[in-house]
């Protein structure tokens, strides 16, 4: 390809741009719309279900820390299994990685059109997002709903930022990252000063009935709201110094992402009640703010709207840091010769996985088509899926390769990958009874793109069979990656 070359991207991202794409990721449209969800299930002890939660990933962090510091290369998940195991099962790993991210990119624009036209609302600018209905378009003869185009719009604008330059997208990460930050901390000190909150509301803790057992549940739930500091080690190679500050930002993304969930949920809770909470569901934050925050801010009428703002800048934050990880996880396939050999190479004049963003932009945005629920919910079983096999690398990689340089290594080994492990299970376990039973259109799809994984997998393998055996002018231009 004429337009793009074989070589290592350009480390242009510093410590807090890739803490900024985890904290933009984790912090996501699920603080928004699941906190009220959780409290429906929980009670008052949603707030033990995020803290919980938060626990369970760290145990899965520290692995992703060890592994990104010891072999510093792109691709996350991915590129520490293509390093450890057999060449299907990093494949299959790269190929759920890669669908994970796109799904939940189609998840983050889904969130993104509904708080915009509800952000325009409240300016008067539109009707309430509900009432607002579809634009002809021409070309396909037929109407398309306005909130549908404007997901396609959200991921067609970022997946553009991307395609022209890192540098660019990841500083509009941490710039939406610490507004979206700041909106969430004014948020939490109106309703710690404010005469509505009560430690009452805490009382019980547990719902009446299932009592502490309806924490499991509501844990699967939210999980996905912590998926995300895995994102950083997409874009290892872009990060300046990366066997120090990938570990650094996995860590404070995921310490800063837990406080500022405790501190959310305990003010929601605190002021609306775990009853208000659960009856308000999606909006539940919202109604929070709403209760107890004053009318008249500066631009921002009152509480509700100011929530409405940052969750559309979460749900920007948060799509483009899928948009990058999907892209690199499709870049580090396509240079190990696991995808087609273009999907591997650098632009020459952008400097980015060209072809492998427009490629994750594609099916995104097909994507996007897909009902919430079952995005989230496939999303949700291939990260956990993928986060049991990163813990079993980081003990493999212990036992095969003892004196590697590790610049990190993870205390109490082997405890925390073997908590991950069964944690992770227990909450996969879980999360297919829950599928079986409320989306079989997300296990099924889930499924089905495995099976065409396998499709793809041996398609490649035949056709670098085949180049093998019977070398033409064409072959000088398959790089020597990818005949791997």
């Amino acid at each position: 390809m004429s337009g793009s070359q074989t070589r290592s991207p350009e480390a242009e991202l510093g410590l807090l741009d890739a803490t900024m794409i985890g904290m933009g990721a984790m912090i996501g449209a699920g603080i928004f719309v699941l906190t009220g969800l959780a409290t429906e299930i929980a009670g008052p002890a949603a707030i033990f279900v995020f803290a919980l939660n938060g626990v369970v990933t760290a145990f899965t962090g520290l692995s992703y820390a060890e592994l990104a510091a010891s072999i510093p290369k792109s691709g996350g998940g991915y590129a520490f299994v293509r390093e450890i195991f057999a060449d299907l099962s990093s494949f299959i790993m790269g190929w759920m990685l890669w669908f994970a991210y796109m799904i939940a990119g189609a998840l983050y624009a889904l969130g993104f059109a509904p708080n915009f036209l509800e952000l325009l609302h409240v300016y008067g600018i539109v009707p309430p997002p509900d009432q607002v209905g579809a634009i002809a378009v021409p070309v396909f003869d037929a109407a398309v709903p306005i909130a549908f185009l404007l997901a396609f719009v959200a991921v067609l604008g970022l997946v553009a930022l991307n395609a022209i330059s890192t540098a660019a997208s990841g500083s509009a990460e941490t710039i939406f990252t610490i507004i979206k930050v700041s909106i969430l901390l004014v948020f939490v000190g109106f309703g710690l000063t404010s005469p509505m909150f009560s430690g009452a509301e805490f009382q019980p803790l547990f719902p009446e009935g299932s009592g502490a057992a309806a924490i499991l549940p509501a844990m699967g739930l939210t999980f996905i709201a912590f998926e995300g500091y895995d994102l950083i080690t997409t874009v290892t190679e872009e990060v300046e110094n990366p066997r120090e500050n990938i570990p650094k930002a996995i860590f404070i993304s995921l310490v800063a992402t837990v406080i500022v969930y405790l501190a959310v949920v305990t003010v929601a809770i605190g002021t609306l009640g775990a009853e208000g909470l659960a009856d308000a569901g999606e909006a539940g934050i919202a109604a929070a703010a709403t209760s107890f925050m004053p009318t008249g801010l500066p631009i921002i009428q009152n509480g509700g709207a100011l929530i409405v703002f940052g969750a559309v800048f979460s749900t920007l934050t948060a799509l483009n840091a899928v948009v990058i990880a999907s892209s690199r996880v499709a870049f580090s396939m396509g240079r190990e010769g696991q995808l087609l050999p273009s999907f591997g190479q650098i632009h020459y004049r952008f400097g980015t996985p060209f072809v492998a963003i427009l490629a994750s932009a594609v099916v995104m945005l097909g994507s996007v088509a897909l009902p919430t629920q079952s995005a989230g919910n496939m999303s949700s079983l291939f990260f956990l899926l993928s986060f049991i096999i990163v813990n079993v690398a980081v003990i493999r990689l212990r036992r095969e390769r003892p004196n590697m340089n590790r610049p990190y290594k993870m205390p109490f080994y082997p405890a925390p990958p073997l908590i991950g492990i069964a944690l992770n299970l227990i909450l996969t376990g879980v999360l297919v009874e829950y599928l079986l039973r409320t989306d079989p259109l997300a296990l099924a799809l889930s499924v089905a793109w495995i099976l065409f994984g396998g499709v793809v997998y041996l398609a490649l393998n035949r056709s670098r069979a085949q180049l093998d055996r019977g070398p033409t002018d064409a072959d000088t231009e398959i790089t020597p990656e990818a005949e791997d």
